[in-house]
């Protein structure tokens, strides 16, 4: 356990700063996990509308720091290929 104020305050940060992640993460994965559950309905319409939110949500993902910039561009590429995908059949 820490003994000094300012590792005491690093401390309540950090678990600020994990929950704050966390959260965001999660939020990722589950906007991503209901735009597959779409994907596989088959509803061309409703794949378009979702993919624009999708796509913010890991930008914002990118900028906070809980995706890197890469990963982000990669999760990105495969949703609009599987989109594409999806439409042409």
């Amino acid at each position: 356990m820490a003994h000094h104020k300012s590792a005491l305050k690093r401390v309540r940060q950090t678990i600020k700063r994990t929950a704050q992640n966390r959260s965001l993460r999660s939020d990722l994965r589950t906007v991503i996990k209901k735009f597959r559950l779409i994907l596989d309905g088959g509803n061309i319409e409703q794949v378009q509308e979702a993919y624009p939110g999708v796509q913010k949500n890991i930008d914002k993902a990118v900028t906070k720091g809980i995706l890197h910039k890469r990963t982000g561009s990669r999760y990105k590429s495969r949703l609009a290929l599987s989109m594409a995908k999806t439409a042409s059949s």
